[in-house]
């Protein structure tokens, strides 16, 4: 075997476990979040995502002046690149990032991922749209699989009920149409400035916002070793080291194997809130978790390529 060859045979397997690591980091953060809100912390979703978004973006800007200050000067002194960044962070991260959370809240944090991946159908259908062309028949079948697996998660297959609090499912698809915008609107600073610099100073513009519609410090917020523990968490490991983590598996192994391996974050976030936090999941709803994991492999293959900033 060649030198090259092996070379590139390391990236690959470093590609496909920084992805996995990543993806799971991600749904990690979930359960972790759904701790502290069930717990007696005094968090509230906002609080939630205040703490998570300005941490990161702290530590995203730490890492930039480190490794790219030249690029990071360049970014901040355009305006026209700032006010981007600032709409990406405030609307696109902001948005996803809190409805995530209140989702989290109003049901458990394998639901709350799996209801996010609606926003890879809802990215597929503005690209019809934008395209001015009908789906294609594996857009058509991960689209009937969204469709399915959310009335299976919402009614556990009886019609006559509801088995997730409205708010919860309704919550749940804002936070699909938040992540389609998420994934949709960056496309052009991605390829300008590269996903570590996007992501870090939109995370930072969103934690500001979150930040100053929380109040956080108005809170009666108390936190144990297991809750700051848990906040570390989600702020170290499930923001700033899975999107590192899973930006680098992007680099190594490109988008769209990236991104069907990042269908290991709605398992993990199920396996983590079941082992970790004791939530049940009914047959039915592990059935709509699979449906919409199969979705996530069909729609993502047929459109060849997804944005590398994803994830939670």
């Amino acid at each position: 075997m060649s030198v090259a060859a092996s070379g590139s045979g390391r990236r690959f397997v470093r590609g496909v476990i920084c992805t996995l690591a990543g993806g799971t980091l991600w749904g990690f953060s979930g359960a972790c979040a759904q701790f502290l809100l069930s717990g007696a912390y005094g968090f509230t979703p906002l609080a939630v995502t205040s703490a998570r978004m300005l941490g990161a973006g702290l530590l995203f800007l730490v890492y930039m002046l480190a490794a790219n200050r030249a690029g990071l000067k360049a970014m901040v002194t355009s305006r026209s690149t700032l006010a981007r960044v600032a709409v990406f962070g405030a609307v696109g991260l902001f948005l996803n990032q809190i409805t995530y959370t209140v989702v989290i809240d109003y049901t458990n944090a394998g639901t709350a991922t799996v209801l996010q991946c609606t926003g890879i159908a809802f990215v597929m259908l503005f690209s019809c749209l934008a395209a001015k062309r009908l789906p294609k028949a594996k857009e058509l079948g991960g689209l009937a699989l969204a469709i399915g697996a959310t009335y299976l998660i919402a009614t556990h297959g009886d019609p006559s009920t509801l088995a997730v609090p409205l708010p919860g499912l309704l919550w749940g698809l804002a936070n699909g149409l938040a992540c389609a915008f998420y994934i949709i609107y960056p496309k052009r600073l991605l390829e300008q400035w590269g996903a570590v610099a996007v992501t870090g100073l939109g995370m930072l513009a969103g934690g500001i916002v979150a930040t100053v519609l929380a109040q956080p410090w108005t809170l009666s917020i108390s936190l144990d070793g297991a809750g700051f523990a848990a906040l570390a968490a989600i702020v170290v490991l499930g923001t700033f080291a899975a999107f590192t983590l899973y930006l680098q598996g992007v680099s190594d192994i490109g988008p769209v194997r990236a991104s069907l391996l990042g269908a290991i974050e709605p398992v993990s976030a199920t396996v983590f809130a079941w082992a970790w936090l004791g939530t049940q999941f009914p047959l039915a709803d592990c059935i709509g978790f699979a449906l919409m994991i199969v979705m996530v492999f069909l729609v993502t293959s047929s459109k060849g390529e997804r944005n590398a900033a994803g994830g939670d």
